[in-house]
């Protein structure tokens, strides 16, 4: 059960909304017909009631400290509303809080071609970090952002925007260290980047209250300070940087999850093994509290972002832990164990009216023992199928690349709507990866089509007028696939991109998305 609106406290948030950029939304324009989708597939409703606070028997072996920083403030999340569901855009990794990619893409034709609207250079940072030399464009898992500003947000930043922007904004934290704005009508910048010192690995995340706040994690440290951001959009400026947190128990910096706003609080997992808990204002964060933990062999990193159903955050770990979180209170709700380091974010999906969980594992340290993919009751942490795919980790010389998941699933719709979808690196042949389906009930693979390279990619899907589901992905040599999702044949191939590490953004029948490199494209299915 896919793109629904969740309404427990929806008036709530939606005045939140509607005032934070001091008056009403306008209303869109009409191209944004196409993302309305959303909104229009979002008829049937499910009120989300909170989940108890409780320990399961999984979470024992984990150990964890809860430190509250705001004495006296009341942690409690009032509105539990998906405030993403609403907002005019993708204003985070994978759309929303329950992290589907629900972008609502649609097409008004059976779909043959790519095409390229345009395409957008970045600067290129060329420091010695010593971890290499990064470059541009935008990496894993960078995808761009969408937003069309309601007129109350337009003239507030009216200053800052070029001359005849449309409205309709992309925005994408790059390899360069800069956050770029981009024309989406015109594939032209729409205002100045924005320097943040350090490249940008990971997705930003825009505030949905829109109240001009946008959240920038740092992935490498070209120089100190090293952490995440704050970005005022209406100031155009940093305005406030959060350094390594010295009481971290694993102390690597680096912050590639994006961020999600639940209620008035932002949750932000970190690379330090610290889930960090903030009250926002407008241009800054306070910190309400954090938790901190270890597993079985010490204290791990965070590079997926976390999903939310309710009161319950989900995040996966280097580890391979996966863990329900009770965020009214921080601290852990059930665990569950992956069996190897586990980057790709956590998928949640209503079925028959309860929340599950779909992810997948990397094959790292355990060499060739394949990768899994796993159903989890999201309350309980139970399992409800494991699934296990053949690869083995990639070595040549003094380097090692990964198999396994690092593209988040993509749960189907339409005609597909009992398949869940997936990029597979499986090295099995040199560095060759796959393009699969899985029977959402059972785990059972459906089908499995070869990529000409591996994918770290998260797919994306499109709607045709007969109720028909197409899936485009991205490979790590630059190629676009669009593929049949019921089938898995491969409609058409084009090499796009230097490397399509990034996940793209959908909007209507286009999606928005960076390579490796220096560029940004927008590409139309047509």
């Amino acid at each position: 059960m896919t793109n629904k609106t969740l309404t427990a406290f929806l008036a709530a948030a939606l005045s939140v909304a509607a005032t934070s950029c001091g008056g009403s939304s306008a209303k869109r324009s009409a191209a944004t017909a196409d993302s309305d989708s959303v909104a229009e597939a979002a008829l049937e409703t499910v009120v989300i009631e909170r989940l108890p606070d409780t320990i399961y028997p999984s979470a024992e072996k984990i150990e964890f400290c809860t430190d509250i920083k705001a004495e006296g403030v009341d942690g409690r999340i009032e509105n539990l509303t998906d405030l993403y569901a609403d907002a005019p855009g993708a204003f985070t990794f994978r759309r929303g809080a329950f992290r589907q990619a629900d972008f609502g893409g649609r097409l008004d034709s059976v779909p043959s071609s790519f095409e390229i609207d345009w395409a957008f250079e970045t600067d290129a940072d060329n420091r010695d970090t010593g971890f290499g030399r990064w470059g541009g464009g935008s990496g894993w898992t960078g995808q761009p952002l969408y937003v069309e500003w309601p007129d109350s947000c337009l003239r507030r930043m009216s200053a800052q925007f070029a001359q005849g922007f449309s409205g309709r904004e992309v925005i994408v934290g790059s390899l360069a260290s800069k956050v770029y704005f981009i024309d989406f009508a015109t594939g032209k910048a729409s205002r100045r980047a924005i320097d943040v010192g350090n490249p940008i690995k990971g997705t930003v995340s825009l505030d949905p209250t829109l109240n001009g706040n946008l959240y920038v994690g740092q992935g490498v440290p070209a120089q100190r300070p090293f952490g995440h951001l704050v970005v005022d959009l209406f100031k155009g400026e940093v305005t406030q940087t959060f350094p390594e947190d010295p009481s971290a128990w694993r102390h690597w910096g680096a912050f590639d999850s994006s961020p999600i706003r639940v209620g008035r609080f932002l949750f932000r997992p970190g690379e330090n093994g610290v889930v960090y808990k903030y009250m926002i204002e407008p241009g800054r964060l306070t910190l309400h509290s954090t938790m901190r933990y270890r597993a079985d062999y010490g204290a791990p990193g965070m590079e997926a972002s976390m999903a939310v159903y309710a009161n319950y955050g989900f995040t996966a770990d280097n580890g391979g832990n996966v863990l329900g979180i009770n965020l009214d209170t921080m601290r852990p709700v059930w665990h569950y164990s992956m069996g190897d380091d586990t980057d790709c974010t956590p998928v949640v999906e209503i079925e028959d009216g309860h929340p599950y969980i779909y992810i997948g594992s990397e094959i790292d340290r355990q060499g060739t023992g394949g990768a899994a993919l796993v159903k989890l009751d999201a309350a309980t942490g139970r399992e409800i199928w494991r699934t296990k795919v053949n690869g083995r980790r990639f070595e040549t010389g003094k380097k090692h690349f990964d198999g396994g998941f690092y593209a988040s699933t993509l749960p189907g719709t339409a005609d597909c709507a009992d398949l869940l979808f997936a990029n597979c690196v499986m090295n099995t042949d040199g560095q060759n990866g796959a393009f699969m389906a899985f029977d959402r009930k059972t785990g059972r693979k459906v089908y499995s089509t070869p990529l000409r390279i591996y994918a770290w990619s998260s797919p994306v899907s499109f709607t045709d007028p007969n109720g028909k589901l197409w899936v485009v992905t991205g490979d790590c040599a630059g190629n676009l696939y669009l593929i049949d999702g019921r089938t898995g044949d491969i409609k058409t191939r084009r090499n796009v991109g230097n490397n399509f590490e990034s996940s793209p953004v959908v909007v209507g029948n286009s999606l928005v998305v960076g390579s490796r490199g220096t560029t940004i494209y927008k590409i139309s299915v047509n």
